[in-house]
């Protein structure tokens, strides 16, 4: 570099100020007038990106040098006075907003590095002609702060939420230096901001060597950082300075937008780390933290398509420009689409037509505000079908990372009146299938196999225990004492029990028997079509492995099947397996998959068991063991087979649960009724399960036009969450149909006709109910006359967004007293307002007093008053619906005269 001392050499200084980029860029072109004019180009540009760097960075008085050689070569240089500020090249994608100039230099310089003096620091780079390619030199090592400091130890470290999270502070901090520069009061001082860009500059340095330092392939590391000791309050600088940023970001103050919940809520952790350990506290790893609605999930891998293609729960996931980017099999057929059709469709494509305005103003508004509506939530709502009508469900929608940091943002959705889902990876899934037996349940063999190094034995005996809190062992039943096994026991049937989605159950189990027993363990059931599904594949370290890739549909237990596993199907084990299985037993694609499961994750002794329930084969648990553990022997078989009974019992019960809860949702759905179509009334009603629960109740709602040419009304609750609250329901609703009809009284005299009517039927079971019927010709004026047998007040909301509760006409619950006399009551319904009949589930929340539950009701109905009826009660779900633990049903009735339709 000495050429660029010699007095042909042009140099200049710049202040520390962003206007000394553009200066810096006249200069070169200026200094290198008589160079090829693609070089000058490229030389502009680098020299930009490096003068940026020494104005955001080093912050101090900045010398640009060029010069052009006789070969043609261009050579510049950028030197600063800060020779203690480091370089920290990082990878960062193309999308990155900042942090590309380092990188820029190294891809189209031809020779580039950096040489640090007592004075200063000076990075320079050459340009050959003809684009030669890059010989030696470079940056060299990025150097951390001295290991002299103070150790922070970040336990489970996310990689792809913290390079998303460490690209929007950088880009954060960047906008807010540019911003003050311009004069711009965010009311962040100076001197704060430049300590909180050195303390991010420090943080990410530690961090990126700390990466360096890491295994190859490991996914989810934990990172040693070592900082300053005193680097406390600068952090805590740090944090103030992002919440005073991200508030202008909000306000779009800034060019870059605010962050997404996840990002807040990692960095909030992050500095919580540093600052809490530097003053003598303890570390806490990211995945025990806390997590907010719209947060989570807690998965440290990041987001990969293939999760979604191999998950049997209906997925679609969509970018930050609101274009679909994955669908499952699964989802599609949901929708009536094929999965390839949707891949690059906007996702309003998905939306109905009533709500996509309100989609794209709460993506829009997430996007420039970083506050969720409904992310991490359960939200009933309409999806649209490829043939036009709507398919209800319920949405829950969660953010994740790319590898590269971009978020994506992942939807489950489910039928109705299907279970709630609550992870992302892999999503969990839910069967109701009813297990078949494909071979007859074999009694255990006898011990044989020693050729293929399989011993069979004859097992006996079931356990029982509640013990809680076993340690991980490692060892197999002869190092576990009878406390440990009845804990392992006790413990893998609760986490099964304790869980309502199957699956997940399974998964919580296998995660325990990791821990404490194997390495890794594999669940198979069979299905309703007989064919087998591997539930889930739990590895105690799975870093690099993705176990669940082995998850889903396996290859059919055919009669050329005879591994370990297809004879575990059949009846025959527990099975101990001393070495993995060789290939003379893959000759079916069944047992070919299986030995590519042990040869994938490892293992030198094996244990694979059948799952009895009822006489009846309804799968497998396979539990592995490798490395230094101790393999398994004979004395373990009594434990596996305890443990499979345990397992077996516990399936069988959820399949036996779920079968009996879909019974009662069909009878459920197949009593909402078609509404009738009478002008001039517009009607609408809803209907969602519970989000927590997702058991069937006695919710119900019903509207019919008597011989009168009144339109009825009717919403009611039966007690209780069960078949029998769905079948009093059912029949509750066919009474009072039959008594309004035949009967043609005052709703208050039908309601007691059906409270003696109920009475007969069910002495001890209680509902309420509301009975109305809606009067009044096609150009009005209309009213509600209607009785209460112990319901919520009906809600009138006038055109103009005035609300009142109907409280009068209120008497007992059904099942009370069916010989008490039933109050009445008539309300005008002037012309464009809407009366809501709804049940408790909408509104009543632990904790909250009812009226404070009401009022919310009604400054929500307040808000929706102009709004069409369809997307009147939408809202009114997706607002007050989400995360319910009742069921909820809505109807709506509004007046629109001939005249002024609506």
């Amino acid at each position: 570099m000495g050429d660029l001392n010699a007095p042909e050499a042009s140099s200049r200084r710049f202040p520390r100020r962003p206007e000394s980029v553009a200066e810096a860029r006249r200069f070169v072109r200026a200094a290198l007038d008589d160079v090829a004019p693609d070089l000058v180009d490229t030389a502009q540009l680098l020299v930009s990106e490096l003068v940026t760097n020494a104005v955001l960075h080093a912050r101090t008085e900045v010398e640009v040098a060029a010069a052009r050689v006789d070969d043609g070569t261009v050579r510049v240089r950028v030197t600063d006075q800060r020779p203690d500020r480091g370089l920290v090249p990082r990878e960062c994608p193309s999308y990155a907003g900042t942090g590309q100039g380092l990188a820029l230099v190294g891809r189209l310089a031809s020779r580039h590095g950096v040489d640090t003096g007592e004075d200063g620091k000076t990075v320079w780079f050459e340009l050959w002609p003809g684009g030669s390619p890059p010989r030696a030199d470079g940056w060299g090592p990025a150097e951390p702060p001295s290991e002299s400091g103070e150790r922070v130890t970040l336990i489970d470290v996310p990689g792809a939420l913290y390079s998303a999270s460490q690209q929007h502070r950088h880009t954060l901090l960047r906008e807010t230096i540019l911003a003050v520069a311009a004069g711009d009061d965010l009311g962040v001082p100076p001197e704060d901001l430049a300590t909180a860009h050195d303390m991010s500059n420090v943080i990410s340095a530690c961090v990126t060597a700390a990466l360096r330092r890491q295994p190859a392939g490991q996914e989810i590391p934990s990172l040693p950082l070592w900082l300053p000791a005193d680097a406390g309050p600068a952090v805590e600088t740090l944090r103030r300075v992002l919440d005073l940023a991200e508030d202008a970001a909000r306000d779009e103050r800034l060019l870059t937008l605010p962050a997404l919940p996840r990002s807040r809520v990692f960095h909030q952790w992050l500095f919580d780390q540093i600052v809490g350990q530097l003053a003598g506290g303890h570390a806490t790893a990211w995945t025990v933290v806390p997590r907010e609605p719209g947060a989570s999930p807690s998965e440290l891998v990041p987001w990969d398509a293939a999760q979604v293609q191999s998950s049997r729960v209906p997925t679609i996931a969509a970018d930050e420009r609101n274009r679909i980017v994955a669908v499952n099999g699964p989802a599609a057929d949901l929708l009536g689409w094929r999965a390839d059709d949707l891949v690059g469709r906007p996702l309003t494509t998905l939306i109905p037509e009533h709500l996509r305005k309100r989609h794209l103003v709460t993506f829009t508004s997430l996007l420039l505000t970083g506050q969720p509506r409904i992310l991490g939530r359960s939200v009933p709502l309409p999806a649209l079908h490829h043939d036009g009508r709507l398919v209800p469900i319920r949405l829950f929608v969660q953010t994740q990372e790319t590898a590269d940091g971009r978020t994506v943002f992942v939807a489950q959705l489910a039928p109705r009146a299907a279970a709630p889902l609550s992870s992302a990876h892999p999503p969990g899934r839910s069967r109701s299938a009813a297990p078949q037996e494909p071979g007859g349940g074999a009694s255990p063999a006898v011990r044989e196999g020693e050729g293929d190094g399989v011993l069979e034995g004859a097992l006996d005996g079931a356990t029982e225990g509640a013990l809680e809190g076993a340690p991980r062992t490692g060892r197999g039943h002869a190092g576990l004492s009878a406390l440990e096994r009845l804990s392992l026991l006790a413990d893998a049937g609760t986490a099964l029990s304790n869980t309502p989605d199957l699956d997940e159950g399974l998964r919580r189990a296998g995660r325990i028997l990791t821990e404490r027993l194997a390495d890794w363990c594999a669940v198979d059931l069979f299905a309703e079509d007989a064919r087998v599904e591997r539930v889930c594949v739990v590895h105690r370290t799975a870093q690099g492995l993705c176990p669940e890739d082995y998850e889903g549909r396996l290859p059919p237990v055919t009669e050329a099947a005879r591994g370990p596993l297809a004879r575990a199907l059949r009846g025959a084990g527990p099975l101990l397996l001393t070495e993995p299985p060789p290939p003379s037993q893959s000759s079916s694609p069944l047992d070919a998959h299986y030995l590519d499961l042990f040869g994938h994750l490892g293992a030198h002794s094996a244990i694979v068991a059948p799952l009895r329930a009822r006489r009846q084969i309804i799968g497998a648990l396979t539990v592995a063991r490798g490395g230094a553990e101790q393999p398994f022997t004979e004395e373990d078989l009594p434990l596996l087979d305890d443990l499979c009974r345990g397992l077996a019992l516990g399936v069988d019960n959820a399949r036996l649960y779920q079968e009996t809860r879909n019974i009662a949702e069909r009878l459920q759905r197949s009593l909402l009724p078609v509404l009738p179509r009478v002008e001039p009334l517009q009607l609408a009603a809803r209907y969602a399960a519970s989000s927590t629960t997702a058991q069937v109740g006695g919710d119900w709602y019903d509207s019919f036009v008597v011989p009168s040419g009144d339109t009825a009304l009717v919403i009611g609750d039966v007690t209780g969450h069960n078949l029998d609250a769905a079948v009093a329901m059912s029949q509750l609703r066919s009474m009072l149909r039959g008594i309004a009809v035949d009967r043609q009284e005052p709703p208050d005299t039908v309601l007691r006709r059906l409270d003696m009517a109920n009475h007969t039927l069910y002495r001890e079971a209680t509902a309420t109910c509301i009975y109305g019927l809606v009067k009044g010709g096609a150009d009005g004026p209309w009213e509600l006359v209607h009785s209460s047998a112990g319901h919520l007040p009906p809600l009138l909301t006038a055109a103009d967004g005035r609300t009142r509760y109907l409280e009068e006409g209120s008497g007992l619950l059904l099942g009370m007293d069916p010989d008490m006399p039933r109050p009445r009551a008539t309300d005008a319904i002037p012309a464009h307002s809407t009366v809501l009949l709804y049940t408790d589930g909408l509104i009543e929340r632990r904790g909250e007093s009812l009226d404070d539950a009401m009022e919310r009701l009604r400054r929500y109905t307040s808000a929706l008053a102009r709004e069409p009826l369809d997307v009147f009660c939408d809202e009114l779900l997706i607002g007050l619906g989400a995360d319910s633990d009742d069921d909820i049903a809505v109807l709506a009735v509004r007046p629109v005269p001939p005249s002024a339709p609506g």
